[in-house]
C-alpha cells in the first residue's frame, strides 16, 4: 500500500498542475467520451461514405497510430479539421453533476493549474462549468493550441510548456491513458494514471489499458479527488 506521506513528499516541488480531461477530471462510467466516440463513427461514415462497422475499424486504426482519429483523418484524408471537432463535441453533458469536492481539492493546490486535452475550449467549459470548477484553472491548452498535434507526440508537451513558462520539473500531469505520460515522464514531470472507479472497466479498447505499470507511471488513482485531498493533508 503506497505510503501517504511518502506521496505528498513526492509532490512537495510541484507548482504547476496539469490536468486531461475527459475520463479524468470525471469520471469514466459517466460515459460522455463514449457519446463523443459515436459522433466519431457517424462523423467518418459519412465522410468516407462506409459502413458504420468499416468507420469504427477506420476511426480506432487512426487513433491508436496517430492519437486521435481526427489527425488519422487529416494525414490520410485531407480533412479540414473544424467542422469535425464541432461536430463530435456537440454531446449531451447532462451526466455531469457539480463536484464542489473536487474543486476545492484543486483549489488548494499550490501554484498554477492547467487542462491540457485533445478537445476543444468550447468542450473544456461545458464539462468545467458543469463540474464547477471553471474558476479553478489558470489555462487550457487545448488540440488548436497543440497545432492539431495530440499526445502523445512530445512536441506537443515542450509547446504547452514553452506556451505557459511552465518548468516540466515542477509539474505534475494526470492522465487516465498510460501512453500519454510517457513523454510527461521523460521530461521530468511526476505523473499521475487516473484509473476507472474501483478500477471498474469501462468502453475502451484493450490497448488503452496498457502501460499502467510501465515505469513512466508514478503513481496511479481510482479516486482524483481523494488523492488531491491527500496531497494538502
Amino acid at each position: 500500500m503506497t505510503d501517504p506521506a511518502a506521496t505528498r513528499a513526492a509532490f512537495a516541488h510541484v507548482d504547476a498542475w496539469i490536468f486531461d480531461l475527459d475520463n479524468t477530471l470525471y469520471p469514466a462510467h459517466l460515459s460522455l467520451w463514449e457519446q463523443i466516440d459515436g459522433r466519431i463513427k457517424a462523423y467518418v461514415a459519412k465522410l468516407l461514405n462506409v459502413s458504420e462497422e468499416e468507420a469504427f475499424r477506420v476511426q480506432k486504426d487512426y487513433y491508436k497510430r496517430y492519437g486521435t482519429s481526427l489527425r488519422g483523418l487529416m494525414i490520410e484524408h485531407g480533412m479540414s479539421p473544424d467542422d469535425f471537432l464541432s461536430y463530435v463535441h456537440d454531446i449531451d453533458h447532462s451526466p455531469l453533476q457539480a463536484n464542489p469536492e473536487l474543486g476545492a481539492a484543486i483549489s488548494a493546490l499550490p501554484g498554477r493549474k492547467f487542462v491540457f486535452t485533445s478537445g476543444t475550449h468550447a468542450h473544456v467549459a461545458a464539462v468545467t462549468r458543469r463540474l464547477g470548477i471553471d474558476n479553478h484553472f489558470d489555462g487550457v491548452f487545448d488540440i488548436v493550441d497543440a497545432g492539431l498535434l495530440p499526445k502523445p507526440h512530445r512536441v506537443t508537451y515542450e509547446k504547452f510548456l514553452a506556451d505557459h513558462g511552465v518548468d516540466a520539473t515542477r509539474a505534475a500531469m494526470f492522465e487516465d491513458l498510460a501512453r500519454n505520460l510517457e513523454a510527461p515522464h521523460a521530461l521530468g514531470m511526476r505523473t499521475v494514471l487516473v484509473v476507472p472507479e474501483k478500477t471498474r472497466e469501462v468502453f475502451r479498447e484493450a490497448w488503452e489499458f496498457e502501460g499502467r505499470s510501465d515505469d513512466h507511471v508514478d503513481h496511479i488513482t481510482d479516486d482524483l479527488t481523494a488523492f488531491l485531498v491527500n496531497l494538502r493533508l
